[in-house]
């Protein structure tokens, strides 16, 4: 499927993705593909259906086709400019017919999510005797090797391992729910990350990745190196929240007072929103109970990291004219929309919108307050 210097390839199968066969992608209407850094990645496939003779008398050919079943592996390659990059990884979990009296209007499409979809099916009553919640991470991912799972996994800045006569954490969820559930105790994010390469995927536990380059920058109101047809901007100024309260130390039966000052995430805007409204910033006690002084103080830090990122930016970008697929999970830069929205943002989510002679992206950004860090938005 080739779209403007963009080729689209489709690899689909049981077990092992396979290249669809020609009967598959002559049929291929769009492609929709979902990233975020807080919640499972998604796609949907739209194909045009039709009968065309006495064989097809049956059915639908394509809707019999059994590479379209659910629980098939789908994995999505587009290859912009001469590189490939791996835009999905997934299982198949949803179809749906929509057939019409009108020529070439029926439909035939299915729906998955991201290979941590085989992590959420089964609730499990399992004892991790001696180990902390990096160690868990790295058992659970490791389990599900057959997937082509890379674990990356960032250790929190406190660990309390857990000493057997004490405590024993134990897991009464699915796997994918408990990594969710260790993550936002440290205000981290579990997702899978497909690629580098097709049938691998990373799967990361860690905190939102703030670091590193800055994708090309999203230009708006700029003539012709304008790339973004939509943006807009929303300030929550009620989302900061400090931590403050006191815990009984289950180890030494003290009293300690918990409190958080400011978030120790990197800053990306000049005027942090948790900093310059001190006065009136959300204030919120801590409650929780059977900690000791380190877990407490960690998962207190753990909401306030939580809650920073109070402006939000969402819109629509042409890829084409981008240069580039946008990538979430992220950085990028901003220019032409004013000093107070200029700068580095953070990529929460992108839609990836395929059709043919069209790549839309629709994103969302975030950051924890207004006005550029940086001088100057480097294209």
């Amino acid at each position: 499927m080739d779209q403007i210097g963009i080729h689209l390839t489709l690899l689909i199968g049981p077990t092992v993705a396979v290249p669809a066969p020609p009967t598959v992608m002559e049929a291929l209407s769009s492609v929709e593909v979902s990233h975020s850094d807080d919640r499972q990645s998604g796609f949907q496939i739209m194909f045009t259906i039709g009968r065309s003779g006495p064989l097809d008398l049956l059915d639908y050919p394509l809707v019999a086709n059994p590479l379209l079943k659910p629980f098939n592996r789908v994995v999505i390659i587009v290859t912009f400019n001469a590189i490939p990059r791996v835009l999905m990884d997934g299982i198949i979990t949803h179809q749906q017919m929509a057939p019409s009296d009108k020529p070439g209007a029926s439909t035939f499409t299915i729906t998955g999510e991201d290979v941590s979809v085989m992590m959420d099916r089964e609730e499990k009553s399992v004892q991790h005797p001696a180990q902390d919640e990096t160690l868990i991470a790295l058992k659970l991912i490791a389990s599900y090797a057959q997937y082509g799972l890379i674990p990356m996994v960032i250790p929190p800045v406190v660990i309390d391992p857990p000493i057997p006569i004490e405590r024993v954490p134990v897991q009464q969820a699915t796997d994918l729910q408990y990594l969710k559930q260790m993550a936002e105790r440290y205000a981290y994010v579990f997702y899978i990350k497909p690629g580098p390469a097709p049938l691998t995927n990373i799967a990361y536990w860690g905190p939102p990745e703030r670091f590193g380059l800055p994708q090309s920058a999203l230009t708006i109101n700029m003539g012709q190196a304008t790339n973004v047809e939509s943006f807009s901007v929303s300030n929550n100024a009620l989302e900061p929240t400090l931590v403050s309260g006191q815990i009984q130390d289950r180890t030494t039966n003290q009293s300690v007072p918990v409190q958080t000052f400011a978030s120790l995430r990197l800053p990306l805007s000049a005027m942090p929103a948790w900093l310059v409204n001190q006065p009136n910033v959300r204030r919120r006690q801590f409650r929780d109970s059977g900690l000791n002084a380190m877990q407490a103080l960690g998962r207190a830090q753990g909401i306030t990291d939580a809650s920073v990122d109070s402006v939000v930016a969402e819109g629509q970008l042409d890829a084409i004219r981008y240069g580039t697929p946008l990538q979430a999970r992220g950085l990028v830069g901003v220019r032409g929309a004013g000093y107070l929205h200029d700068g580095i943002w953070y990529v929460k989510r992108v839609t990836h919108q395929i059709k043919k002679e069209t790549y839309k992206q629709k994103f969302t950004l975030t950051r924890d307050g207004l006005g550029s860090i940086t001088p100057v938005v480097v294209p």
